[in-house]
């Protein structure tokens, strides 16, 4: 398994036990490596801010409320139901949708206010992961030191707190990091599949040209 694809498979096993903890010989041998290699791998996601905790004697985990909805909702669907619940004035129904809306918050672990006007960077996003294309972002670290990328998005996090987490193949690095929703000023679909394959219908152009420049 190429380091990229077992950075995305480690993510997901994490995912997957949530709220358990998977030791580290677990992963290991699900993932077909030494355990050394897995201390190594959860440092690097670690340093991108990925939240990984570990807990002695059990294992690594992702922090607590990280996970994608249970119900699978997209950042896009969340939104038009609680747009939806937030607009209802019905006498009848006004206090029965906004007890909904706090229930469907809770669950995504993300603040009533952002489920009723989604980031367009979320949308974006998560339009690029459905249609398998990548994006170019303005992003600031947490230094505050700007720099425009391309990426190919994988993985979209929600964690509690309302901070949304993006893991992607960073073409400026060359390597998979990991993307802080808050942290994205913008973000625009590239007619180009990952990889720096053209997107069906349209051809790689000035507008799918290669960033550079320090990070």
């Amino acid at each position: 398994m190429k380091r990229v694809d077992r950075l995305y498979a480690l993510v997901e096993e994490l995912r997957a036990v949530l709220p358990r903890c998977v030791r580290p010989d677990a992963l290991a041998e699900r993932l077909g490596v030494s355990v050394r290699t897995v201390e190594r791998d959860v440092a690097h996601l670690r340093r991108s801010g990925l939240p990984i905790v570990l807990r002695p004697g059990e294992g690594y985990r992702l922090a607590e409320g990280m996970a994608l909805p249970p119900l699978n909702l997209t950042p896009e669907e969340a939104a038009a139901i609680g747009r939806a619940l937030g607009r209802m004035d019905d006498d009848g129904l006004a206090e029965h949708a906004r007890s909904a809306l706090s229930k469907i918050a809770a669950v995504l672990s993300v603040p009533e206010a952002e489920l009723t006007g989604t980031p367009p960077a979320a949308r974006v996003i998560e339009r690029a992961l459905r249609h398998g294309r990548a994006l170019r972002i303005e992003y600031a670290d947490r230094t505050g030191a700007a720099t425009a990328r391309e990426v190919e998005p994988r993985i979209l996090l929600g964690g509690r707190g309302g901070f949304w987490y993006l893991v992607a193949w960073c073409r400026l690095r060359g390597d998979v990091r990991v993307f802080r929703l808050d942290r994205v000023a913008s973000a625009a679909e590239l007619d180009e599949r990952p990889g720096g394959r053209p997107g069906r219908g349209g051809r790689r152009g000035a507008d799918a040209e290669r960033v550079t420049g320090a990070a």
